[in-house]
């Protein structure tokens, strides 16, 4: 009886955190924590408060796996929060990479809204997963932009253009890049050369903004004085060709798996956990 009157005392509660940790892992041992929580969801996972939603096809499969000691649940996590994300490394560095990631952990607490961090870690079981977003289904045009540019030895000016034909593009895309040139000089242009750049916002305590070059290719087409050419080339950013840049952000990844150049936000609503 005294062992039944303790399993019913017992609490099964989950917590999900997704946090910015912006600091040397190592440095956390001497009482300087560089992570910060953005945001933090608790539940009662058991015995379930309310009406309990239906379970996903996943859930029931692990259920036949587990039986009826499993208890399933469910996290909703708001869309506009930031998806998961690393910034690369140096290859000296050791710890965990800066970076957004998400954290489900799963205790045994004694009581209600008994703090997880007082719970004894063999109560205690974390996941990391990862928040990813789709890409939506209808695709806006592409981005084009012109510029002039004046010489001190010309009297006239080059006019470019460079135009893509859609805003987004899959990792390992091939993406073209069309580009127009009216050479009203009598200088002869001897190649074209095509970047292209990572921005990376950091919003925490200060707004941050770091730029990377993760392409940079030279096309050795000429352009002769008082003509126009136009030309598609295509060219195709991988993280292969970055591995030694520092800072780069990369899509947030679980363990040791490949992953890619972080893609970009698509939306720029955040929030923050105060």
């Amino acid at each position: 009886m005294e062992c039944s009157r303790l399993i019913l005392q017992l609490l099964m509660e989950g917590k999900l955190a997704c946090a910015f940790r912006y600091g040397r892992e190592d440095l956390d041992v001497i009482g300087v924590s560089f992570r910060k929580d953005i945001w933090i969801k608790r539940i009662q996972m058991y015995p379930v408060q309310g009406s309990k939603p239906p379970n996903t096809p996943m859930q029931d499969a692990l259920l036949k796996k587990v039986g009826d000691q499993g208890h399933p649940f469910t996290f909703d996590i708001p869309v506009h929060l930031p998806c998961s994300v690393s910034l690369q490394p140096a290859p000296e560095d050791a710890g965990k990479p800066c970076g957004v990631d998400y954290e489900v952990k799963a205790y045994i607490a004694n009581e209600e809204d008994e703090v997880d961090d007082k719970v004894d870690k063999k109560d205690t079981c974390r996941l990391i997963i990862r928040k990813i977003q789709y890409a939506p289904n209808e695709l806006a045009a592409g981005p084009k932009t012109d510029i002039n540019k004046q010489f001190i030895t010309a009297d006239k000016p080059i006019h470019m253009e460079a135009s893509m034909e859609k805003e987004l593009y899959y990792h390992g895309d091939s993406i073209p890049i069309k580009v127009k040139v009216n050479n009203e000089t009598s200088k002869v242009v001897k190649k074209i050369k095509i970047s292209i750049y990572q921005i990376t916002d950091v919003l925490l305590y200060s707004s941050d903004k770091y730029d990377k070059c993760v392409l940079s290719e030279e096309f050795g087409d000429q352009i002769n004085a008082n003509s126009t050419f136009e030309k598609e080339y295509r060219v195709t950013p991988l993280l292969a060709n970055n591995k030694e840049k520092r800072g780069l952000s990369l899509d947030g990844k679980l363990k040791d798996e490949d992953t890619n150049l972080a893609s970009s936000t698509m939306s720029v609503n955040l929030y923050y956990n105060n």
